[in-house]
């Protein structure tokens, strides 16, 4: 029997070779796994390779996990674990230490925030408008909603934004390929609005504005504008060189503004590409509205928030802060690298007051199970502790940590941005 499960697999895998299939070193042959996972092939050939692979074991190996972790792995893992195998392209998380350099530190007051979970797959989402077609879709890369676009027009924030002098915006985004097969980029803009309830057309819009392009070839550029005499000679413009630098299709990217009076500071993952301390010198100019617009991309977990949070004052002295400028993936408890200029200063706060301790306390929204979400909450407050005492060299002693799940919102759980509001950690001095 094992020479007819040699020839079996050997017929199949001259058949696969023949169309390009790849067998890797391990012996995974790929792409029989992901047809099985994603076609009804012939159960016949299914099970005579199932055999040929266990009569090959010493030239290939299959990777196996034993039952316990099967029970163990949801459904959101199974499908993260496909799309792993089916995208080349898809690259690790980057690491809490390369954002060493990361000095961005979000807003404290949420005033818009989109995960277009309260919209229907395929609807145009309810917070925002166009001159152009966008919809909300589903990924098999990343979790979550997304907004797709791929058009010569734009998509804008359909309320204007009240922004006083300080305020942060952020955005995940996946440059894709447009209805030409093509990597097309996208361009974001920040704008001073015109019109409040229409399309201001024009390739410098409204009053003033900064827009930032991730070109058809990833690289990235800005410029900006003032449209008055007043304005004339003030405008801005530039590139930043590096391969680091470049934008890939497929690839997801944190974006983060931190705008400061006349000041725009814009990062893209670990990488701070521009601070431009003169952006906007001019005190009429009060930006209103975000833009994406031009290419093709998916956009979600957008955030804007106002007031940099005093992290030395809310802890010392009022005995809490309130932090969400710690960050995790839907339903994961691994601190993700963007976090790192906010636990950066809370550190600092912990090395230059040695005698104070502290409990970490997580939250989440109301989304999900209650023992699941009471669950999440706890693991996340020991993997802040965690990052604290590894990256920061914080005494684990002076931490304690503790979850409260979904049972003390702070706001009703009806929308994005409130639910927003009750996703936080919380650090209180003991």
């Amino acid at each position: 029997m094992k020479t007819v499960y040699y020839l079996i697999f050997l017929m199949l895998f001259l058949s696969y070779s023949s169309n390009a299939q790849v067998i890797d070193v391990k012996g995974k042959i790929k792409s029989k796994s992901i047809s099985r996972a994603d076609q009804r092939t012939d159960d016949g050939i299914d099970k005579g390779l199932d055999k040929a692979e266990e009569g090959v074991g010493n030239l290939f190996k299959k990777d196996k996990k034993d039952d316990t972790d099967k029970e163990q792995t949801t459904e959101e893992d199974k499908s993260k674990d496909n799309s792993n195998a089916k995208s080349a392209q898809k690259q690790d998380e980057p690491k809490l230490e390369s954002y060493s350099k990361y000095d961005f530190v979000p807003g404290e007051k949420v005033v818009f925030f989109d995960d277009f979970s309260q919209d229907n797959v395929g609807d145009f989402p309810a917070l925002w408008n166009t001159n152009g077609s966008a919809e909300v879709v589903t990924t098999n890369l990343f979790p979550g909603n997304w907004m797709r676009y791929s058009c010569r027009e734009a998509i804008w924030t359909d309320e204007l934004l009240k922004l006083p002098e300080n305020y942060t915006i952020e955005f995940d985004i996946i440059p894709i390929k447009n209805e030409d097969g093509e990597m097309a980029g996208y361009n974001f803009r920040l704008i001073q609005s015109v019109n409040a309830k229409a399309f201001d057309a024009g390739a410098v819009p409204g009053k003033a504005g900064f827009r930032f392009d991730c070109t058809y070839s990833g690289t990235p550029y800005y410029y900006t504008y003032i449209n008055s005499d007043e304005g004339d000679g003030l405008w801005l413009d530039g590139s930043k060189d590096g391969d680091q630098y470049v934008q890939k299709e497929n690839q997801k990217y944190h974006v983060a503004i931190w705008v400061q009076k006349s000041r725009v500071r814009f990062y893209l993952g670990e990488n701070k590409l521009f601070d431009l301390p003169k952006a906007f010198p001019l005190a009429s100019i009060k930006m209103d509205r975000i833009r994406f617009e031009d290419g093709a991309a998916m956009v979600s977990n957008v955030r804007i928030a106002v007031g940099t949070p005093d992290m030395r004052n809310k802890l010392l002295t009022e005995g809490k802060l309130v932090s969400y400028g710690i960050y995790f993936d839907v339903n994961k408890d691994v601190v993700k690298p963007e976090s790192y200029g906010t636990l950066k200063g809370i550190a600092q706060v912990l090395t230059d007051n040695p005698n104070v301790k502290i409990k970490i306390v997580g939250h989440t929204d109301s989304d999900g199970a209650d023992a699941a979400n009471l669950d999440l909450s706890k693991r996340r407050s020991a993997s802040v502790k965690n990052e604290l005492v590894k990256s920061f060299s914080i005494d684990a002693s002076r931490i304690e940590t503790d979850g409260k799940g979904e049972t003390e919102p702070i706001a009703p759980n009806d929308t994005p941005s409130n639910k927003a509001l009750n996703r936080r950690v919380e650090f209180i001095k003991l």
